[in-house]
């Protein structure tokens, strides 16, 4: 008759040749689709076109983030003099006409604290909760097969129990865990796109486009105001523009 030793030995060659390979595949398997969707989905693609002589200012409101107002705004130079943008002096204007300062970026990816970005942390906790989820019923399994049935091991009755404690421990640590990391995940990947999609502060040379977003408190507004600076002259030039 074979030694209880020869088993656990010929079950730990198994696990080692095996099961670890299996369980990394699931594990990159789900932890590739734990990603937070961005909070601005449909970014627009047209900007707009220089015309010869002016200056061209688009503008196309996006559906309000949490409590946040993104706007499109778009500034093609058709003119000889380069023009100056600086997004902290483009403004919202209410209905009495009064100026609302935009947000810089990293303050509007905080203020969007819900709608799409709370969505996207929901899910992100949701996935990392199945993947460590998933982890501790293969570690539970593992640690359940080495032992021989008919001997517990730290209360763990077999390969059977072994697995279902491990997925009962790892699910509901994954659970708790994964909700931070997800709302963490959603808050930096607001924060990354917002960055990267706002208006930049530059210079608008002849012929030359810039576009990107400006964010502003949600609220009802009528109109856009942009603050361009003469190249040459240093004068300031004031765009208005229709809010639609």
């Amino acid at each position: 008759m074979q030694s209880a030793s020869w088993q656990i030995d010929r079950r730990l060659h198994f696990i080692i040749g095996a099961r670890p390979l299996a369980l990394i595949t699931l594990i990159a398997c789900i932890s590739g689709c734990a990603v937070a969707p961005a909070p601005l989905k449909d970014t627009p693609q047209v900007v707009a076109t220089p015309q010869s002589g002016q200056l061209n200012v688009t503008l196309a409101p996006a559906t309000p983030i949490g409590n946040v107002q993104p706007v499109y705004v778009s500034i093609a130079n058709g003119t000889d003099m380069p023009r100056s943008v600086v997004p902290s002096q483009v403004f919202a204007l209410n209905e009495d006409g009064n100026r609302v300062a935009p947000l810089p970026p990293g303050e509007a990816a905080r203020q969007a604290g819900g709608a799409n970005e709370l969505k996207g942390a929901v899910e992100s906790a949701a996935l990392g909760g199945i993947l460590e989820g998933a982890i501790g019923a293969g570690v539970g399994a593992i640690v359940g097969s080495v032992v021989p049935r008919g001997t517990d091991f730290f209360g763990v009755h077999g390969a059977a129990n072994g697995a279902a404690v491990g997925g009962a421990i790892g699910g509901g640590q994954g659970l708790i865990g994964g909700a931070g990391r997800g709302q963490g995940r959603a808050d930096q990947q607001a924060n990354e796109q917002m960055g990267a999609l706002a208006l930049p502060s530059t210079e608008v040379r002849h012929d030359f486009t810039v576009s990107g977003y400006v964010f502003f408190p949600k609220g009802d507004y009528k109109q856009l105001q942009v603050l361009l600076v003469d190249g040459e002259t240093g004068d300031t030039e004031v765009i208005d523009r229709p809010w639609k």
